[in-house]
């Protein structure tokens, strides 16, 4: 039998955690999906997916009559909002979200809407990808979060 390096070992132990992971009972539930009134699942999107306490919404754009950054920040947020209520939970609970803009000069009016939406609660983790298009071409930001559910 061969002896494993160090590093060898290391992969080894990561993929067996791995392993566990997979096998946790909160993976192991059910995927539920969530779709809030007024709103529909397509063939390839769920607007959320409810996994045990946690819900991960689909990446939200804001309305096609939207033409500032704000505004779209802001309609974004407001439909993840209503898909986190349909699952049973709130805004307040939101625990990471990714930010995808076209243009890195909207970062500080999309930064600006954000801060408003979520002011008077501590704000989720975040990161901001600046992306050369969005699937929509009146489309300047897309929000992509997910939350706990007490």
């Amino acid at each position: 039998m061969s002896r494993l390096s160090i590093p060898s070992m290391a992969l080894l132990r990561s993929a067996l955690l791995g392993s566990t992971l997979l096998a946790s009972p909160m993976l192991a539930q059910a995927r539920q999906p969530v779709v809030p009134e007024g709103t529909r699942a397509t063939a390839t999107l769920t607007p959320g997916i409810r996994v045990g306490n946690m819900i991960f919404a689909s990446g939200q754009l804001g309305a096609r009559t939207d033409s500032t950054i704000q505004t779209q920040t802001k309609s974004a947020l407001e439909a993840t909002k209503k898909v986190f209520e349909a699952a049973g939970t709130t805004i307040a609970n939101t625990v990471k979200c990714t930010v995808f803009l076209i243009d890195v000069k909207d970062f500080a009016g999309m930064n600006e809407a954000y801060s408003e939406f979520f002011k008077g609660m501590s704000p989720p983790a975040r990161s901001t990808v600046v992306v050369a298009a969005l699937v929509v071409p009146y489309g300047k930001v897309e929000i992509e979060c997910f939350a706990s559910i007490p």
